[in-house]
């Protein structure tokens, strides 16, 4: 016997489809993705951070300051990232709890990291559920060192000697990276500029670091100005870290000629993100071995590493269009976890 499917009604009047290409576009409008999406900058809610995680996670796979705390001790790639992808998912839960998470694109196409001014990671609730208190049994003992007793410490200490008094009150980009397929398009842009609106409006500086040079030209063209370099150095090459700042202005300043004209809207807090990024110190960018940061003065806790945690990496591998490139921006040092991408 033979079954075919047919239609409840007799007549054969109903208008179908002529095309294959007029069936997808029907499916398209059928979308339940909110168009809105595509143009316009909202804020992550905890029910997503695995989705907003995994566009971090692939933005920063190739960065040099994630490899840094990944590599030690671990050998199957795999594991690497698994550790990798965990790492990004414990920041940007920590920062839906305690700070501002902002994607756009239909597929949380690009995602940024923010502490707002006066917050931090370093309540017991943020890290319990986060899960950033993970981190010190999943990292290797090489990555406990370096993230715990260098990173964590260095990050808070350089951003509190470089925005001095003004410390709690600067927004801080943690993290802001764009999916390796939807760069060009200017995703991460729009995230930046959104922030910048809101900061000038607030008159507030923006802090971040920056793990590429290409990236800190292209945070120039918003504004942010080097301050400082710091390394890391517990491997036989150092990673520089670029700290950035850029000054609030009134009437927004002149941003660069965007060809996307959307504005963002963040539902979060009243409070605005603070965007991380590397500060640096007035020095040369060739600074020498004898000056760099002694690694025998890192020493944090668990709390303090919240605070360092919300730096930002945001500069990495950001490309003329307004994403980093390619998804490479540093931001928040992990405190237990994460970062973030411009």
């Amino acid at each position: 016997m033979e079954f075919t499917l047919s239609s409840c009604s007799h007549s054969d009047s109903s208008p179908k489809p002529a095309t294959a290409a007029a069936l997808v576009g029907q499916m398209i409008k059928r979308s339940l993705v909110p168009p809105k999406w595509n143009v316009s900058v909202r804020a992550v809610t905890m029910s997503e951070h695995r989705e907003a995680a995994l566009t971090l996670a692939h933005a920063f796979a190739a960065d040099d300051y994630a490899k840094y705390l990944v590599d030690p001790g671990i050998s199957a790639a795999e594991e690497k990232w698994k550790l990798h992808v965990d790492i990004m998912t414990y920041a940007v839960a920590a920062h839906c709890i305690n700070g501002l998470v902002t994607t756009i694109g239909p597929d949380y196409d690009s995602v940024a990291l923010w502490l707002p001014p006066g917050k931090d990671l370093d309540g017991w609730w943020t890290l319990f559920r986060s899960g950033l208190w993970r981190l010190n049994f999943q990292l290797s003992r090489e990555g406990r060192k370096r993230y715990f007793d260098e990173i964590l410490p260095l990050l808070h200490d350089t951003k509190a000697a470089v925005l001095g008094e003004r410390d709690h009150e600067a927004w801080y980009l943690v993290y802001l990276g764009t999916k390796p397929n939807s760069q060009g398009r200017g995703y991460a842009r729009s995230l930046l500029e959104d922030m910048i609106r809101r900061a000038d409006r607030e008159n507030r500086p923006i802090y971040l670091e920056s793990s590429a040079l290409a990236n800190n030209v292209y945070y120039a063209k918003f504004g942010f100005e080097v301050k400082k370099e710091i390394y890391l150095q517990r491997e036989q090459a150092p990673i520089r870290l670029s700290i950035m700042v850029r000054e609030p202005r009134r009437g927004g300043g002149q941003l660069p000629p965007s060809s996307a004209s959307n504005t963002i809207s963040s539902s979060s807090s009243s409070s605005s993100p603070v965007p991380v990024s590397v500060v640096s110190s007035p020095s040369t960018s060739s600074t020498p071995s004898s000056s760099l940061p002694s690694s025998s003065t890192m020493t944090m806790t668990i709390a303090d590493s919240a605070s360092s945690s919300s730096s930002s990496l945001s500069s990495l591998g950001v490309d003329d269009h307004g994403d980093h490139g390619e998804g490479r921006e540093k931001g928040t040092i992990m405190i237990a976890e994460e970062i973030k991408y411009a």
